[in-house]
């Protein structure tokens, strides 16, 4: 581009055409200032124009100019044709040849395109708003359910309560994101730049990190109860939870005060920056741990089992462990792997399927798997609830009786 990067670099590449043509204007708009005619030269020619594409320097009257195509090689193809404007003594003519046509501009799709492309994302953002809300509302049930049993409170329901807060963080700053940036469509997204809306991405990056870190603390765990044989010490809780939660805060910190110091444009929600590795490492890091850990674990479990000396208890606890490792192949995040070293504008409708739509209901998946099929959790709702029927036909009947010997 014949254009300094300084402004445009790290944004997405349809808001780098819309800033050059900005900036393009900018330029234009001061030229004609300082180019104020005089009383006597007033009405004698054509003045310095901006068409929205080019900037047309002041030219007498019945001389025509030519100008280059823009070279935005991102919407017209390379094309060295020019386009003619004569000044006449109605003022400037229209482009001759169209700029459609001298500069071969690239097919941008009709208008059906446009609208299927704008339903699509109205239709994904449907499935992914009724997902986080599913897995919110599965969530927070399985919160109140392990915080009202004194039975369940113990270290590993503890690290559950810790995932699933995580995970409503994360369902909660999509909405927040999504409320600060596309709310209102009158909103030009390619040169927003508040404070709002940067420490809505701030908080969104900080959920996701702290999920992709509870993540990590889930799989440790589960290594840890498997290597002391299903005992595990209170004292590693302290440092689980520096890890889910220290972990994504140091980071997003050191990411902001980057951004302050050497990117501070646009609304940070860009992800061609360089600056971005800062947030992705950390996260590609969590994954392949993760990855690493489940199949140290299945190939513990495949050992265990396989052990002639085990007894009928411990064996039955761990083909109960085998089964739930199957299961929790997308809690450990080991699906990530798929799209972790591919460049960000690789497989993009493919991503948004698979992170945002079938990501969002993973919460549910989660509170599914750990709450709600957990067989000690299933016991202790009938046993509570088989006291308070008890406890309730106890009350019917002593009122029963106080009425019939009234």
């Amino acid at each position: 581009l014949s254009f300094p990067l300084s402004k445009v670099q790290g944004t997405h590449p349809d808001c780098s055409v819309i800033l050059h043509f900005q900036q393009l204007e900018e330029e234009c708009l001061q030229r004609i200032r300082s180019e104020s005619p005089s009383p006597g030269q007033a009405g004698q020619g054509c003045p310095t124009e901006w068409d929205g594409l080019s900037c047309w320097p002041a030219l007498p009257r019945g001389q025509s100019r030519g100008v280059a195509c823009p070279e935005i090689l991102s919407v017209f193809k390379k094309s060295k044709g020019l386009i003619q404007r004569n000044c006449t003594e109605w003022g400037w003519s229209p482009p001759s040849p169209p700029y459609h046509s001298a500069c071969q501009l690239e097919t941008l799709g009709s208008s059906n395109d446009t609208e299927a492309k704008a339903c699509h994302f109205v239709t994904m953002k449907v499935l992914y708003t009724c997902g986080y809300s599913t897995s919110l509302a599965a969530l927070l049930l399985a919160i109140g359910i392990f915080c009202c049993f004194r039975k369940l409170h113990c270290t590993r329901n503890s690290i559950h309560i810790h995932f699933f807060t995580s995970f409503i963080l994360r369902g909660t700053a999509v909405f927040i994101k999504d409320h600060v940036l596309f709310s209102d469509e009158s909103i030009d997204h390619c040169t927003m730049s508040t404070v709002t809306c940067k420490a809505a991405i701030a908080f969104f990056q900080y959920s996701v990190l702290a999920n992709f870190y509870w993540l990590l603390v889930e799989g440790l765990y589960l290594q840890t109860l498997l290597l002391l044989t299903f005992t595990c010490d209170r004292s590693y809780t302290w440092g689980y939870v520096l890890m889910g939660w220290g972990v994504p805060m140091v980071t997003v910190g050191v990411w902001v005060l980057t951004r302050l110091q050497y990117d501070n444009h646009g609304c940070w929600d860009d992800y061609a920056s360089v600056y971005w590795w800062v947030i992705k490492a950390p996260i590609l890091l969590a994954i392949f741990v993760n990855f690493l850990i489940f199949l140290n674990v299945t190939r513990m479990l495949a050992q265990k089992i396989r052990c002639p000396d085990l007894s009928r208890t411990h064996k039955q606890q761990y083909m109960r462990l085998t089964k739930s490792t199957l299961l929790l192949i997308p809690l450990f995040g080991v699906h990530y792997v798929v799209f972790a070293l591919f460049p960000e504008h690789v497989g993009v409708d493919a991503r948004l399927y698979f992170e945002l739509v079938l990501g969002s209901y993973q919460g549910f998946l989660v509170a599914l798997l750990y709450c709600f099929l957990n067989g000690e959790v299933q016991a202790e709702i009938r046993r509570n609830w088989g006291t308070w029927q008890r406890s309730m036909e106890s009350n019917v009947f002593n009122l029963a009786t106080q009425d019939f010997t009234a």
